[in-house]
Formats: C-alpha cells, structure tokens, sequence
C-alpha cells in the first residue's frame, strides 16, 4: 500500500492484526492517526495506545487491539474519504453507520470526532472512515 494515505495504511494495519489474532499493532506516528485513534478508543473500539519509540527512533503508536468472545469488537473499518477522492459533509448529512451502531469518524474545524459528536456540535468535515 502506497503512504500516499497514512490513515488508510494505518486502518489496513488494524485489520490485518485482528485477522491474525494479535493483542497490540504499531502505526507510525501522526497527529491525524493519534486523533482517530482516540475516537475509537472513546467509542470502545479499541483498547487504547501509546506512542513508542522505535530503536532507529521512529516514533510509533502501540494500538491494543479489544477482542469479545475471540472475536475483534472492530467487525468492520472502512476509509470513506481518499486521497483521490474526498468525502465530504456537512452537520445534517453525516452519514450514519448501521443505524447508529456504528460510527463515522469525522474531521471537522474543531477536531476529529464521531458523527455523534459532529452533530451535537453542529459541525461537518470530512468523513475519515467508519466503523462497526
């Protein structure tokens, strides 16, 4: 996968972990990837994550990944806006992700938070990714 999309690398990163079963999954670091990232912590999607310190001195972030039963509580995480083509909406055309159950993880002038949030807030963005 090119890194011509850090954030979609990073998701891909994410579900191939949980395919395999593992616990924890690095990505390199980002502010963009922190931020998504505690969405889906807020939203109980994943464990939490820390920033380490590879031995070449990358900064990288340890995700720890929440498993249910075996089973990945992530079932699905879809990048929604690309690079090649952005996704973009306002406060009332958010889309929701199965009926609620779901969140969509948006990046809007105050921050990247959940469609919930962007709502409440009254505020679009662009529409990162979701998931379920």
């Amino acid at each position: 996968m090119s890194m011509n999309d850090p954030l979609g690398d990073m998701l891909t990163r994410i579900r191939n972990a949980q395919m395999r079963g593992k616990s924890t999954v690095r990505t390199p670091s980002s502010k963009l990837r922190a931020w998504v990232l505690d969405v889906l912590k807020n939203e109980g999607y994943i464990r939490g994550y820390e920033e380490v310190t590879t031995d070449a001195g990358h900064a990288e972030l340890e995700i720890g990944l929440k498993y249910f039963d075996g089973t990945p509580v992530i079932r699905e995480l879809s990048r929604v806006s690309k690079p090649g083509r952005r996704v973009y909406a306002g406060a009332k055309e958010i889309p929701q992700v199965r009926q609620g159950l779901g969140v969509s993880i948006v990046s809007t002038p105050q921050g990247v938070m959940s469609d919930a949030a962007a709502r409440n807030a009254n505020v679009g963005g662009e529409v990162l990714c979701q998931v379920f």
